[in-house]
This record gives structure tokens, sequence and C-alpha cells, in this order.
């Protein structure tokens, strides 16, 4: 966590665009609020989800949403953020770690372990499972993997490109790819990458990436 700078997430505000979005997290202290942007025909839109739930403001004005909405704009807000400051929250109380067996790819040796998390305080996605891939040597996160459940379910398998640190904090751009294999198994999809059978379906880019650490 250290080499990556994670642990000065705790008290830091990250602000960065991914997708013409304007994205922005504060942590301070135990309390956190995480924010997206949007502007649709000049109207500010902007999602927050902090320790008092979830809240949506049209033109800096708090607005009534449904329940169900809320539950989608929040786990679509919650995953932005949670894969921009990985490996920030792997030692939360409801993950649950299994290491696999190490293995090599591209001429370098990985620890490869498997997340997986705790009903009680897993969030919406506690069913979700990722493995990632962590460089023997650097301790960084090169790849990862996850399954997921939400708009019909599938798996994908990250390869992290253009890692740069940001005053102690490591940032870092994806390639992301699915199988295409129609059973695909999340634990082999290293194997399927080395063997350039996976299919990139896009690029994950963080622009103008801003952190400044709070006093603590």
């Amino acid at each position: 966590m250290r080499v990556s700078g994670t642990n000065l997430l705790d008290n830091a505000t990250i602000s960065f665009y991914f997708r013409n979005k304007k994205y922005q997290s504060m942590r301070s202290k135990g309390k956190f609020s995480l924010d997206r942007t949007t502007i649709v025909d000049s109207v500010f839109i902007t999602d927050v989800v902090s320790n008092n739930g979830f809240q949506r403001f049209v033109n800096n004005k708090k607005i009534k949403v449904l329940d169900s909405m809320a539950v989608q704009y929040a786990s679509a807000v919650n995953s932005v953020h949670y894969f921009s400051v990985l490996p920030f929250g792997l030692n939360d109380n409801a993950v649950i770690k299994k290491r696999l067996p190490e293995v090599s790819i591209n001429g370098k040796e990985y620890y490869k372990i498997e997340i997986s998390f705790s009903k009680e305080d897993g969030g919406e996605d506690f069913e979700d499972v990722f493995i990632y891939w962590i460089d023997k040597k650097s301790f960084f996160i090169d790849y990862l993997a996850y399954a997921f459940h939400v708009n019909g379910g599938g798996v994908r398998f990250r390869e992290a490109k253009d890692q740069h640190m940001n005053k102690g904090i490591r940032f870092a751009d994806y390639n992301n790819y699915k199988s295409s294999n129609k059973k695909p198994v999340l634990a082999n999809l290293d194997k399927e990458y080395q063997e350039h059978s996976l299919v990139k379906v896009s690029e994950i880019l963080l622009k103008d990436v801003q952190v400044q650490l709070n006093n603590n």
C-alpha cells in the first residue's frame, strides 16, 4: 500500500476527468465525499456519495431521487473512484483475500491475489470478485481482472499503462479487455492475455489528475 502511496489518501483531495465527467474525492479523518459532475446543456449535475449516503444536486440545488436510481448512480460513482486509487480500500474489513499461485507474465514474476467481499459491509456489489497481479519487484498492480453482476454481468481484464506518481500517490491508465470465450474463467484471464485471445474494448484514461494532501 505504501509503495503506491495509498496511505496518503486518508487525508487528501483528488480530482480528475474521466470520459468528460469531473470526479473529486475528499477524505479526512474518517469522513469522505466522492463526487461526479456532469454538464448537460449548461446544467451541472453532481452526484455525491458520502458518509451521509447518496445525494444529487442540479445547479447546486439538492433534488430527490428514487431509491432504485440512487443505488445505480451511487454504484457508478463508487466504481470509478474505486479503480482510480487502487490498491486503496483493499484492507477494509469487508475484504476477503486469497493468495493464488504465483505466475509469470511477459517475463516478469507476479503475486496473484483474489479479492472477494463479505455480505456485511460489502456494499451493493459484494458479490463481485477481483484478481490482482502484483509485480514482485515494484509491488505495483500491473494487471487486474474482475467479475461483475450489474447490467447482465461479465468479466474484464485490465492492463496498466502510463503509470505515474502525483505527490507520492500512484495513478495508472488501463487497457480494458474482455474474453472471447463464452464462459470465461476469471482466474485464467492472464493466460488468455498472454495468448493474445482477449479483445480490447476500451481505454481507461484519467485526465488532469490533481492531488492536494490535507493536514493530518
